[in-house]
């Protein structure tokens, strides 16, 4: 018997079924993180349709029919695929962080090994200047010692020389010689950045390789760029000649004939560029030939022409 449904009946069945979209419940999710960055996300509890936890919470009936089923079935695989992309968007920001922990992890150990500890830094400071101190020493020595004094014998003049009889120390008789004279020179300093400390060798006259006379100059400093004239008094006295007496001829004490005789001496000059270890030393070996002529006693003979520089 076939019963027509009224609009009260159709009511109530509306009234009593229940609702096509049911309240999702929360979806929950832990995330692993590794090492080799892969990602798992496992899935504690879910739930496209509510849970059994109160009488009300009913599943739905048989008739629904096929479609309910296949609407049902479509709304879930809809809402897997959303919640996927749901949990991939989750899992970015951690998966990210994740990783840059890890790198700057990596880059801070890279960091600890290959940072420099201070004393080498130190080091390197101190032997660098070094380097260059010494390379800047090297330049300005290399600068200075072209820069050589230049030394100029300008005259000699013989106050006295006489030749007598006489004997030495031991009792020996021999000839002795006894003179005085003056030796005059110029000596300048050409460098343009540094003075010079002047000293000399014992100035010497021989006669025959033994020494008439002998002088000492006094040391000094000479500025840059300038020259100063030197004096320097050569005295013999009663100095013994041996064999070589023979071929000096004198009367009364006074030779009758020039008398050949050597100056010599050495010059040194040292020049402080950079305190004390920077020195460009110099040296001036010089000789001359001197003539001695009884006929010019305290006149001045001109030496420029009659010395070289050894």
């Amino acid at each position: 018997m076939q019963h027509t449904k009224t609009d009260s009946d159709a009511t109530s069945l509306t009234a009593s079924s229940p609702p096509r979209s049911p309240p999702r419940r929360p979806v929950y999710y832990v995330q692993s993180p590794t090492h080799d960055d892969e990602k798992h996300i496992t899935t504690i509890s879910y739930h496209s349709t509510p849970a059994l936890l109160s009488p009300t919470a009913s599943p739905p009936r048989s008739y629904a029919g096929h479609h309910s089923r296949e609407s049902s079935t479509t709304r879930f695989s809809g809402k897997v695929s959303s919640n996927d992309v749901a949990l991939k968007r989750f899992a970015k920001p951690w998966d990210t962080q994740f990783n840059s922990i890890e790198e700057e992890a990596l880059l801070d150990d890279d960091v600890s090994e290959k940072r420099i500890p201070r004393r080498c830094y130190v080091l390197g400071f101190v032997v660098c200047f070094l380097v260059l101190f010494f390379v800047f020493a090297g330049i300005l020595y290399g600068a200075a010692k072209p820069q050589k004094p230049k030394l100029t014998l300008t005259s000699i003049a013989f106050e006295r020389f006489m030749v007598q009889a006489g004997s030495d120390s031991t009792g020996v008789a021999t000839d002795m010689v006894s003179m005085n004279s003056t030796v005059k020179f110029v000596f300048r300093n050409t460098a343009t950045f540094f003075g010079l400390h002047v000293t000399s060798t014992p100035l010497e006259l021989s006669f025959s390789q033994i020494a008439v006379g002998s002088g000492t100059m006094k040391k000094f400093y000479q500025s840059r760029k300038s020259q100063r004239l030197v004096t320097v008094s050569v005295i013999g006295d009663k100095i013994p000649m041996y064999g070589s007496g023979q071929l000096l001829k004198s009367s009364k004490g006074i030779p009758t004939a020039p008398v050949p005789l050597k100056l010599s001496f050495v010059v040194r000059s040292r020049g402080y560029v950079l305190g004390k270890l920077v020195k460009p030393k110099f040296f001036d070996r010089v000789e001359c030939s001197v003539a001695f002529d009884p006929k010019k006693i305290n006149v001045p003979m001109a030496l420029k022409n009659n010395c070289k520089f050894l």
